[in-house]
C-alpha cells in the first residue's frame, strides 16, 4: 500500500497545533493553576458551585501547605444540642483546600440594595435578607458593612443563570445560587462567597432562600436530607428556621482541617 501524502500547508498547521497545545498544557502544569468544577443541585434551584479557584492571582498549594483545624469560635465552643438531634455532616463537601471555614471575625456582610425597584421596596428586600442573616448571628460572629470591596460574603437581588437538567436541553430557573472564589492576601490563602437571590423570592420564602444560601457561605457546602433543617436540598411550602442539625452541623465543620486561614509558606524550614 502506498504512502499517504499530506499536503505541505496541512502538515504545518497540524505541527502549529501540536505545539501550541503541548506548550499549554506545560504552562498548566507548571503554574499549579487550580480549577476543579463541583455542582450540587435540588428541585427547587438551589445550587451551590464550588467552582470558583480564580483571582488576579494564580494559587499553585505545594505538598506542604497546611491542612489543619482553627480554634472553635467560641460561639459554636458554647453550643450544646440538648435534643441529641445529630446532624448530616456525612453530606457536607471537603474541598481541594479543605472545609470552607472562616477563621477571622466577624464575618463581613454586605447587603447589595437593589436598584430597578422603589425605595420602599428596597428596603424591605434589604430588611427581609438581613433577617434571614441575623439568625446566624447567634452561631458565629457577623457584622454588616457598608463598602461592597470589604465584604467576605455579599449578597445580591439577581436570578441566578439558567441551569440545564442534566439529561435534558430544558433550561429550569433557580431561585439561590452561592458561589465562592479564593484569594491570597500576605500570602494567606483566603475566601469570599456572593450570593444571588432569584427576585421571585419574597416574603418568607426570601428569608427562607437566604438562610439556607447564608448557611453555605458559613461553611456548610452541602444539603440535608431532612426537610426540617434550614439546609435541606429543596424548597418547602412551610420554611422552618435554622434547626439544631443544622447547627450540629456547622459545629462539626469548625472542627475540621482546612487549608483556608493558613499562610501558604511553610514555616517549619529554616534554611
Amino acid at each position: 500500500m502506498g504512502k499517504i501524502t499530506q499536503h505541505p500547508i496541512l502538515k504545518s498547521l497540524i505541527n502549529l497545533i501540536s505545539r501550541r497545545l503541548i506548550t499549554a498544557l506545560a504552562f498548566f502544569l507548571g503554574t499549579g493553576l487550580l480549577i476543579f468544577f463541583t455542582n450540587l443541585q435540588s428541585s427547587d434551584g438551589f445550587t451551590i458551585i464550588p467552582k470558583h479557584i480564580y483571582s488576579n492571582l494564580i494559587i499553585s498549594l505545594s505538598p506542604s501547605s497546611p491542612s489543619k483545624p482553627h480554634p472553635l469560635p467560641l460561639t459554636l465552643a458554647q453550643w450544646q444540642d440538648s435534643t441529641n438531634s445529630g446532624n448530616y455532616f456525612s453530606q457536607v463537601i471537603k474541598t481541594q483546600v479543605g472545609y470552607l471555614i472562616w477563621s477571622q471575625f466577624p464575618v463581613r456582610v454586605y447587603v447589595e440594595p437593589p436598584k430597578a425597584v422603589s425605595e420602599k421596596q428596597a428596603q424591605a428586600w434589604v430588611n427581609a435578607v438581613l433577617q434571614g442573616v441575623q439568625e446566624w448571628s447567634t452561631y458565629l460572629p457577623l457584622t454588616v458593612v457598608e463598602q461592597p470591596e470589604v465584604a467576605d460574603i455579599k449578597i445580591v437581588r439577581k436570578a441566578p443563570p439558567l441551569q440545564i437538567s442534566p439529561g435534558t436541553n430544558i433550561p429550569r430557573a433557580r431561585s439561590a445560587q452561592t458561589t465562592y472564589e479564593l484569594y491570597t492576601s500576605n500570602k494567606v490563602l483566603s475566601h469570599r462567597f456572593i450570593i444571588l437571590l432569584s427576585p421571585s423570592q419574597t416574603g418568607e420564602y426570601l428569608i427562607a432562600a437566604t438562610r439556607h444560601e447564608f448557611g453555605h457561605a458559613l461553611g456548610i457546602w452541602g444539603h440535608s436530607p431532612l426537610q426540617t433543617d434550614a439546609l435541606y436540598f429543596s424548597q418547602v411550602r412551610n420554611p422552618l428556621p435554622i434547626s439544631p442539625r443544622d447547627i450540629n452541623t456547622l459545629k462539626r465543620v469548625y472542627e475540621q482541617p482546612t487549608t483556608l486561614g493558613w499562610s501558604l509558606v511553610d514555616n517549619s524550614k529554616i534554611d
